[in-house]
């Protein structure tokens, strides 16, 4: 998938890049043809970005970063 980001500043632009890209399916979907299937899709893609926020917390927490 990629490689691992170690340090606090490619751990941020990791996150910034999937912000950006979540931002983007939202702009491209349209609210009158949007599937219910479209939102379980944003949700799994939130879900998996508050997850990667909570790890890279615990690592800087940890000093691991």
């Amino acid at each position: 998938m990629g490689k691992a980001t170690n340090d606090r500043s490619s751990q941020m632009n990791y996150l910034q890049n999937r912000i950006q890209m979540l931002q983007q399916v939202i702009e491209s979907m349209d609210g009158e043809e949007a599937e219910p299937s479209d939102l379980d899709r944003l949700l799994s893609m939130i879900e998996d970005l508050r997850l990667k926020v909570e790890r890279y917390k615990k690592d800087w927490e940890e000093g691991r970063s």
